[in-house]
């Protein structure tokens, strides 16, 4: 099996359990457990999972671009609140827009207003949270529900019919190199569907995801328009970004304007 999609498979299988132990995962995998401790310390070196006697629990579930089956996290809640803030000043009356799952999209729309909008997304969360605003056009695209989103060919296909304004999307890493990443390949394709559809592609991550990478990456830099973080971006983190040709806003406060 490719390491690549072996890596995957573990992580599929700790964002269900939170911990597994190497038997487990040597006999789900059918490989030696000499290969599954070598799979785990890697993981473990990215900062993924935590190594413990016999096997590894998850180390931040929130940092998937999912929410966990029971309830949404608050884990970094102020982070949240700033980018929520700062992508609600590019959304306005009328707009078509896309909001991708993850605990960041889902403070967006809960601090929506009730006004005449259109709102694309996938996730189940965001779903209850705007089918109260009844002015708010709620499109829901088809598939098979992934813990909280809904993924598969169909919704792929759906979404790439529509005419969408702007999406808003969430990543586990971002990277000058390998872009916007995820560590799961289900909602690959509903990512990428979003980017190619959309005019404007808003990522919207907090400053812990810089400088990371996760296994699958959905979009270049190239291919987002803006990145929406927090003020808790390192100065010099910034520069760089900046000095790649991308346009970051920090919080309230844009740090550049530049366009590719």
């Amino acid at each position: 099996m490719n390491p690549i999609r072996r890596h995957e498979m573990i992580m599929e299988v700790m964002l269900n359990q939170k911990d597994v132990t190497v038997n487990e995962l040597s006999d789900k995998l059918q490989v030696t457990g000499k290969t599954i401790r070598e799979d785990l310390s890697k993981l473990e070196e990215q900062g993924l999972l935590v190594r413990v006697h016999g096997g590894a629990v998850l180390a931040q579930s929130d940092q998937f671009g999912i929410l966990p089956s029971k309830a949404p996290l608050d884990k970094y809640s102020e982070e949240k609140t700033e980018i929520a803030l700062s992508a609600l000043r590019h959304i306005k009356q009328d707009d078509i827009i896309a909001l991708d799952g993850g605990s960041t999209t889902l403070e967006i729309a809960r601090r929506l207003n009730n006004m005449s909008l259109t709102v694309i997304t996938n996730d189940v969360y965001i779903i209850s949270e705007l089918v109260l605003k009844d002015n708010i056009r709620l499109v829901v695209p088809g598939g098979y529900r992934v813990r909280n989103m809904l993924a598969g060919q169909e919704a792929v296909n759906y979404v790439k019919s529509l005419n969408i304004q702007k999406a808003f999307l969430s990543a586990t890493a971002v990277n000058i190199e390998q872009g916007l990443s995820i560590y799961t390949g289900d909602f690959i394709e509903y990512k990428q569907a979003l980017v190619s559809t959309a005019h404007q592609v808003y990522a919207v991550v907090d400053h812990h995801k810089f400088g990371n990478t996760a296994l699958r990456t959905f979009a270049s830099l190239q291919e987002v328009d803006v990145l929406l973080t927090d003020k808790g971006l390192a100065p010099e983190t910034a520069e760089l970004f900046r000095s790649a040709g991308v346009t970051i806003e920090c919080g309230h406060n844009p740090l550049t304007h530049l366009n590719y």
